[in-house]
């Protein structure tokens, strides 16, 4: 069976974390990605640089997705941003709602992802290959699993190409997910999302921000080694492996990793899996 891997970078603030960000994607392109996304700030506050640091993966060889949030925007404005990709030969997008900046009040024209799905399709037909969200653990604002799942089918319906899941530790809640999924009528593609643990402080207050649930064994672990780097290291390099083998086994078409612009947890965990090169 053929496993899919991808890989996300936010874009870089500043011309050393641009430095960062060319060496991290090149010494990530001997895995092959199926594409390299770029997220995008709420509103939009990234937009620019979303773009560039798109053009050049794009302009280096490498197949490249941009994000596309449309909470607090405008058609006028999204149709822009579809045009300026087109114009650069980009073929594959990730389609959000995102979050309405602070001090903002007005959502904008397109509320929902799935409109904003259906708002890409009736501007550019087939030309975008759409990635959207999933929630295995359940979106943190979902009134009910009901409610969740009602609302992934909606984007799929809208004409999503794939989805790709927000990070997660407890493979059931994936398996789950997606037969969730199938009974509902959904059938596009359903790609784990995977986290690797470069420091447990940081990956708390993700897990936090986005409802994503860190296990209690796999917390208590954590928090028993300190500030003992390597072993937090370690520990989150065989918990991860043993999750990716798992979702693998499980049938998942794919993994999405979410390298926080770092090379060497992903390189090591897809040379464990024996998915290199």
């Amino acid at each position: 069976m053929s496993i899919e891997l991808s890989v996300e970078f936010f874009p870089p603030q500043t011309p050393e974390g641009a430095d960062k960000l060319r060496a991290t994607w090149t010494r990530l392109a001997p895995l092959k990605p199926a594409f390299f996304s770029v997220t995008f700030g709420a509103g939009g506050s990234t937009q620019d640089r979303t773009f560039e640091t798109v053009e050049e993966i794009r302009a280096a060889g490498l197949p490249a997705a941009p994000h596309l949030s449309c909470i607090g925007s405008t058609k006028a404005r999204v149709r822009e941003i579809l045009e300026r990709y087109r114009a650069v030969g980009i073929h594959r997008i990730v389609a959000l709602r995102g979050d309405l900046p602070s001090g903002m009040a007005e959502p904008g024209e397109l509320r929902h992802a799935n409109e904003l799905v259906e708002f890409i399709r009736q501007e550019t037909g087939d030309w975008f290959h759409i990635e959207v969200a999933a929630y295995p653990e359940y979106h943190p604002q979902a009134k009910s699993p009901k409610d969740d799942l009602a609302n992934f089918k909606r984007k799929a319906d809208a004409g999503a190409d794939t989805a790709i899941t927000q990070f997660f530790y407890n493979a059931d809640a994936y398996e789950h997910f997606v037969a969730d999924a199938r009974a509902a009528g959904v059938a596009i593609p359903i790609i784990p999302g995977i986290m690797p643990v470069a420091s447990f402080s940081k990956l708390s207050r993700f897990a936090d921000t986005c409802g994503a649930e860190i296990p209690r064994w796999m917390r208590k672990q954590f928090e028993s080694y300190g500030d003992d780097a390597a072993s937090i290291r370690a520990y989150g390099l065989d918990v991860v492996t043993s999750l990716c083998e798992r979702l693998i086994k499980a049938g998942a078409p794919g993994l999405h990793f979410y390298t926080l612009n770092q090379a060497g947890l992903t390189t090591e965990i897809v040379k464990r899996l024996g998915l290199a090169a």
